[in-house]
């Protein structure tokens, strides 16, 4: 039940956003996702930055990350982030000041299983209205090995 009543929040926030910032509507925001993920005991490790090198300001973005693997169910995550599913999390930014803005993010979580390798997918869900001409910097895709060592995208 908890999963639903946070989902309506983002969902609700993410309506409120788009209506309320019609300074965003129309113009033009590049968005950046940046950081690195690691695997390792059973564990997985989200660490990224978010970034908006404009030239508009964001009130609010989201990002999804999906996972190749389900998680382990019955975690908490960060306040501004929700599970969509056991192997997606979405989370929204915050504001993202053009130039200047920057939303941080570190998940720690359970993997379902134990495996050797995971797939991780970095994009960005929603922007507030704003176009991104430049969307290959906020879409990533990265291959991450047991180790325990930082994979960067």
């Amino acid at each position: 039940m908890r999963n639903g009543v946070l989902g309506v929040a983002l969902a609700a926030g993410l309506m409120v956003g788009a209506g309320g910032s019609a300074g965003a509507v129309g113009a033009e925001a590049d968005l950046a996702h940046h950081g690195h993920v690691s695997l390792w005991d059973g564990r997985l490790g989200v660490w990224m930055v978010s970034e908006n090198h404009g030239p508009a300001d964001l009130s609010q973005a989201t990002v999804r990350i999906a996972f190749s693997e389900p998680m382990a169910g019955g975690q908490e995550l960060p306040p501004a982030c929700l599970w969509s599913s056991d192997r997606v999390v979405s989370c929204r930014t915050g504001e993202l000041r053009a130039e200047v803005g920057v939303g941080e993010l570190a998940l720690d979580l359970r993997t379902g299983g134990r495996p050797d390798e995971m797939t991780v997918e970095i994009t960005t869900a929603w922007r507030d209205g704003a176009e991104d001409r430049n969307p290959v910097n906020d879409r990533h895709r990265v291959l991450v090995l047991a180790t325990g060592d930082p994979y960067v995208f």
